[in-house]
């Protein structure tokens, strides 16, 4: 689009409906898909348009839409009292300072950018439908055309003739219009219906009996213009979302081991010959290196994977660094605030948190490190902990390079281990283990003589 169009556009979105049938108390278009608000889905498309302002008309639910969502540069607008569609267009129209106005819908999430564009160089001036041809239109406005195939009117179809019901062609209710000449048209209309409410599709018949010309644009796939009113339409979006996504990646030369059983909820970038397997959940924002395999049922959040490592199944990875060619998991919790180097090892049912991992280190087993730094080529043994908090404060424990910490070892923090030092097992150390030495902290074993195991009564 050229930026004399860009400059002169407007974008309405209209996001005040209750959605009864998705029976719950949060606004409709709060409901997610992939991560994401239905309504910042449509804000996101709206804003690569780059339109001089988004304005969101909301209602249901008073503020609750406009707190969720503050962080986004909208202008908000309460419709109060809801009377319809195009009642919600007029409470908007005085801050609209373009030429032209988009209007979308805050529950309908994935209409394309390029779907978008269509219509609004089909538009050029004039007023443009975006309509499309449904297999089973039932349920939806018809578009109705003149022997020339000019649009004339829409019909809803509890008002539709037979023959009119058998029209394919339908209304999806986003619309590109010139500012100016809208506003005469919604000043012009009336709530002479049972609802007693003021719609946007009477706009059509009003342009087309001043001699208007209406021009219309189509979407590629019919679910680009699928809104959401139950929880069941919503999990069906979700899917073509991810399905898309999938598709989307797979271009891109990832290996999807089943794009079925993959969820990508924000933004996923893979360097070359990456594999994912089944049942992984993308949150936030994750980049993953070259040649990076991510096993079954992992979550990743917020992270960074460098090239060549293997996360094994069943680990959760959380606002967390991880370097080249290292081996995570299985069943390992890597938690926010943590910098795992290359060639380290972390292994089973093992929890890392707010902590630094040195270059080959390894923590294989059933092990806790938090608030930590570990060096270089370190080995803690199985079943060790590090006692960072003792009630009311968090302490630090530091580990040197080439350390060997037993099995079963408690570190009471602040604590320091020194380089080369190694900790025997079952140890409680509490104050700082010198270099190079041994160190061996365990109570007396006491054994007592005849001592007899309790019967159970």
């Amino acid at each position: 689009m050229n930026s004399a169009v860009r400059a002169s556009l407007d974008v309405v979105i209209l996001a005040a409906g209750k959605g009864t049938r998705m029976r719950s108390n949060l606004p409709k278009v709060l409901h997610g898909i992939a991560g994401r608000s239905l309504l910042e889905h449509v804000i996101h498309t709206a804003r690569a348009l780059e339109p001089r302002a988004i304005h969101v008309v909301y209602g249901h639910g008073g503020e609750q839409v406009p707190a969720a969502l503050k962080h986004l540069n909208v202008h908000w607008i309460r419709q109060e009292p809801q009377l319809g569609t195009g009642h919600a267009v007029q409470q908007a129209m005085p801050a609209l300072t373009a030429d032209s106005v988009l209007i979308l819908y805050g529950d309908v999430p994935l209409t394309r950018l390029a779907t978008l564009r269509a219509l609004l160089t089909a538009a050029a001036g004039k007023l443009a439908l975006l309509t499309a041809e449904l297999a089973d239109p039932s349920g939806y406005g018809r578009i109705v055309r003149d022997g020339a195939g000019r649009i004339v009117r829409i019909v809803e179809q509890k008002d539709a003739s037979v023959s009119e019901q058998a029209i394919r062609e339908i209304n999806t209710g986003i619309v590109a219009a010139p500012v100016a000449q809208l506003k005469n048209w919604l000043a012009a209309l009336r709530n002479e219906n049972t609802q007693k409410e003021y719609y946007l599709t009477d706009v059509t018949g009003l342009a087309a009996s001043e001699g208007a010309v209406i021009a219309s644009a189509q979407p590629a796939d019919d679910w680009e213009i699928l809104g959401v009113n139950s929880k069941a339409q919503l999990a069906g979006l979700e899917r073509i979302h991810q399905r898309n996504q999938a598709h989307a990646l797979m271009e891109q030369g990832v290996t999807l081991m089943d794009p079925a059983r993959f969820d990508l909820r924000g933004t996923l970038t893979c360097g070359q010959d990456v594999s994912i397997d089944v049942n992984v959940v993308i949150e936030g924002d994750v980049t993953l290196g070259d040649r990076v395999q991510i096993g079954p049922n992992n979550v990743l959040r917020h992270c960074q994977i460098g090239a060549d490592t293997q996360v094994q199944p069943n680990c959760v990875i959380e606002n967390a660094e991880i370097g080249v060619d290292c081996r995570i998991g299985p069943f390992a919790r890597i938690r926010p605030d943590t910098r795992i180097a290359e060639r380290a090892h972390i292994g089973n049912f093992v929890e890392i948190k707010k902590s630094v991992i040195g270059v080959g280190s390894k923590v294989n087993h059933l092990t806790y490190v938090g608030d930590s730094t570990v060096g270089k080529d370190v080995n803690i043994g199985a079943g060790t902990i590090t006692a960072n908090y003792d009630g009311a404060n968090k302490h630090q424990t530091v580990i040197g390079d080439n350390a060997s910490i037993g099995s079963n070892v408690v570190l009471v923090a602040p604590v320091i281990i020194g380089a080369g030092a190694t900790i025997g097992a079952g140890s409680v150390i509490s104050k700082d283990a010198p270099a190079g030495e041994l160190t061996v902290a365990r109570a007396k074993a006491t054994t007592i003589a005849g001592w007899k195991r309790p019967v159970k009564k």
